[in-house]
């Protein structure tokens, strides 16, 4: 029989509504797949919109106490799926919002018919339920934090603009020193033996060769926003950090011009590059398994 509309529980956030009686979520009125615990824990973070819903909050409505299951992978796959339904991001989120460690929080606006906040553990089951004052929250601003870093997340146009700099920057190493090849080979006889200065410019040669498609692949990547660059990146990165520490002695090639100083300090800082870029990615592209 058809549920009486004035028994219907729904939510509306955006293009979506949930209707908690006929156990459906549509976008625009399409009816999508979401089932099972991702959208037992959207009806839970809708009766608790702008509220933090825990992960053992989470546990103990969605697992009883006698289920055996790997909680926090079942979890984060139910928040995946979730998330997915909602085209929504860990790193840039209108309506899923993680709270590193502490659980998660609808962020989106909610037009509700029927939803009501559940009453407490152990609250009396008959008469009204009692008026809950919230909590204050300890952190008092709604600032994101990054689940691995624990830093709050910045805008991904900012970190993702910043890697392509340095991305930039290192192709423009690589092509001025392939094109003043022969300079390198002169300022490199005046301290090293015939060998050593050939040695040197044939591995200018060869690592520039290698980081120039290295580092067009990576501009053009998070130029499209590869959604998996944070993935691909990770596993490329000794290979990038190897390029980079090899690139980091080349200031110490012109010490003649702008002295041994300046010529370390600059070492100094190509050294932590490579670090600072993995730190970017990790910011801009937010593993999936944490949730």
């Amino acid at each position: 029989m058809p549920v009486p509309q004035n028994n219907r529980r729904v939510a509306r956030f955006g293009v979506f509504e949930l209707d908690l009686s006929a156990g459906e979520l549509r976008k625009n009125g399409v009816k999508l797949r979401l089932q099972g615990q991702p959208f037992q824990v959207l009806a839970l973070l809708l009766e608790r919109a702008g509220g933090v819903v825990t992960r053992e909050e989470l546990r103990q409505s969605l697992w009883p106490s006698d289920t055996f299951v790997d909680f926090d992978h079942s979890l984060n796959t139910a928040i995946n799926k979730l998330r997915e339904a909602l085209g929504d991001s860990a790193s840039n989120p209108r309506y899923v919002e993680t709270l590193a460690r502490r659980g998660y929080r609808f962020i989106g606006q909610v037009q509700s018919d029927g939803f009501e906040v559940p009453p407490a553990a152990g609250a009396a089951t008959n008469g009204p339920a009692p008026t809950r004052t919230p909590s204050p929250e300890p952190y008092p601003s709604l600032v994101t934090l990054h689940p691995e870093l624990d830093v709050p997340i910045p805008r991904r146009e900012i970190t993702r603009g910043l890697f392509a700099l340095i991305q930039v920057m290192y192709l423009s190493f690589y092509l001025a020193a392939l094109f003043r090849l022969h300079a390198i080979q002169d300022i490199a006889d005046l301290f090293l033996p015939l060998w050593g200065a050939t040695t040197l410019a044939a591995a200018v040669m060869v690592t520039a060769g290698v980081g120039i498609p290295l580092r067009c692949y990576l501009i053009s990547a998070v130029g499209f926003d590869y959604q998996r660059l944070g993935e691909k990146f990770r596993r490329i990165f000794p290979i990038v950090l190897a390029l980079d520490q090899l690139w980091a002695v080349a200031p110490f090639l012109l010490t003649q011009k702008i002295g041994l100083g300046p010529a370390f300090a600059a070492s100094a800082a190509l050294l932590y590059l490579p670090f600072s870029e993995r730190t970017l990615i990790t910011m801009a592209y937010v593993r999936s398994g944490p949730g």
